[in-house]
C-alpha cells in the first residue's frame, strides 16, 4: 500500500550545516554591494528587515529580483546561535508564516517561515551573526529562465536542498509550527 508523505503545515526548512543556516534577503544593487563587499549588512534603516529560509518563497517576495527595491537576493549564512535567537524573541522579532510556493510563485499547501527583524534583533544581526553573504540573483533568474522556456527538469535541480530544521518544543510552541 502507497502511503502517501505530506510536509506538515508549518514547518522551519532552510539550507544548514553544524554551524550555520542560511536565510534569504532581498535588497536594492545598492545595499547588495555593499553587504557583498564588507560581508555583513552596515546602515540598514529603521525598518524591518524580512529574512527567508525558503529560497523558494525569497524568489516570490523579490519577483526572482525584479521588483523595485528588491533586484538582488543574497543568501546569508547565520550562526545557528543567531537564528535560534531570532526565533525565541518576541518583540524584536515578527514571525510570520506565508503560503510556501512552487517554483511558479503557485501557493502550496504547507506554509514557510519569514522572519522580520526589528531593533535590538537588526544589531545582532549585523554585527554578529552574519558569517557570509552571496548574490544568489543569477540563480533566480537562470531559474525564471528556464522556466520561461518549459524546462521545469533543469530548473528544479538549481534550488537548494532545506531540510527540515530541529526546533526545540518551546520554539516550535512560541513559533506556532507544527513540526
Amino acid at each position: 500500500m502507497f502511503e502517501e508523505k505530506r510536509v506538515p503545515d508549518r514547518q522551519v526548512r532552510a539550507a544548514q550545516t553544524e554551524t550555520t543556516v542560511r536565510v534569504y534577503q532581498a535588497c536594492s544593487p545598492a545595499v547588495a554591494d555593499a553587504a557583498l563587499e564588507k560581508q555583513t549588512f552596515a546602515g540598514l534603516d529603521g525598518g524591518t528587515t524580512w529574512l527567508d529560509p525558503s529560497f523558494r518563497l525569497a524568489a516570490y517576495h523579490s519577483g526572482n529580483g525584479s521588483k523595485p527595491g528588491h533586484e538582488r537576493v543574497l543568501a546569508v549564512d547565520l550562526t545557528r546561535e543567531g537564528f535560534e535567537w531570532a526565533l525565541s524573541h518576541e518583540g524584536p522579532v515578527l514571525i510570520q508564516w506565508d503560503a510556501e510556493r512552487d517554483l511558479d510563485h503557485t501557493p502550496l499547501n504547507f506554509e514557510a517561515i519569514r522572519i522580520g527583524l526589528t531593533g535590538e534583533a537588526v544589531g545582532h544581526y549585523v554585527d554578529e551573526w552574519v558569517q557570509s553573504i552571496t548574490d544568489v540573483t543569477p540563480v533566480m533568474r537562470d531559474i525564471s529562465g528556464l522556466l520561461a522556456t518549459d524546462q521545469l527538469h533543469k530548473a528544479v535541480k538549481l534550488v537548494p536542498h532545506e531540510p527540515p530544521y530541529e526546533l526545540s518544543a518551546e520554539v516550535k510552541k512560541a513559533i506556532e509550527a507544527t513540526a
